[in-house]
C-alpha cells in the first residue's frame, strides 16, 4: 500500500464521509499573502459598531493601508477600547500577535473643542514623563476625538506637513499623544 498525500479537498471529503465538519481557517483563502486583509478589518469594525466608516459612531477612517499585519489563524477579536467607545480594539488572539486601535467618530452633536487650523498644545505622555510643544490642528473635533495635528518645526518658525501625527483631544486647545510600551 503506497502513501497518499491528502489535499485540502480530499481531507474535506474524508472528514465529511466520517460525519465530521471541515472548518476553514480564517485566512485560508488568503494563504498566498502572509498579511491580513485590511479591507476585511474595516468590514468587521463596521459590523461591530453598526455604522459605516465616516458615520457618527463608526470608524473615523479606513485602517491605514500601509500596515503589514501578519496573517491571523484565529478569528479576530473586537472590543471597545474604553467605556467611552472612542476606539475599537482589533486584535489577533494568536500568541505573540498584533493589535490595532481604530478610532471611532463621536456623536455629531458633541460640541467642537478644536477647530481646523487652530493653534494647539500637543502633549506627549508616557510612563513617568510628559512633554508638550505647540502645533496646529489639521482637523476639527470634540473632546475625545482623534484628529491629525502637525508640530511647529524646531527653530524654523513654520509648520511642516511631514510632522503630522494623530492625537486625541483632551480639552479645548490641547491634544495628547500617548506612548505605550
Amino acid at each position: 500500500m503506497r502513501n497518499k498525500a491528502f489535499t485540502p479537498f480530499t481531507l474535506r471529503a474524508a472528514l465529511l464521509t466520517a460525519g465530521l465538519v471541515w472548518i476553514s481557517p480564517p485566512q485560508a483563502h488568503a494563504a498566498a499573502s502572509p498579511f491580513v486583509d485590511l479591507v476585511a478589518i474595516d468590514r468587521e469594525v463596521a459590523e461591530f459598531t453598526g455604522k459605516a466608516i465616516g458615520q457618527s459612531g463608526g470608524a473615523m477612517m479606513p485602517v491605514d493601508r500601509r500596515l503589514r499585519l501578519n496573517a491571523c489563524m484565529s478569528p479576530l477579536a473586537l472590543s471597545w477600547r474604553t467605556t467611552r467607545r472612542d476606539a475599537v480594539l482589533v486584535q489577533c488572539p494568536d500568541p505573540g500577535s498584533w493589535r490595532v486601535f481604530v478610532p471611532v467618530r463621536m456623536a455629531e452633536n458633541a460640541p467642537s473643542a478644536i477647530a481646523r487650523g487652530e493653534a494647539v498644545t500637543i502633549a506627549v505622555v508616557g510612563e513617568g514623563f510628559a512633554v508638550s510643544q505647540p502645533g496646529e490642528a489639521l482637523d476639527a473635533g470634540a473632546v475625545g476625538d482623534w484628529i491629525r495635528v502637525r508640530t511647529l518645526r524646531s527653530g524654523a518658525g513654520s509648520y511642516s506637513q511631514t510632522d503630522a501625527v494623530r492625537a486625541r483631544i483632551t480639552r479645548p486647545g490641547e491634544v495628547e499623544v500617548e506612548l505605550r510600551e
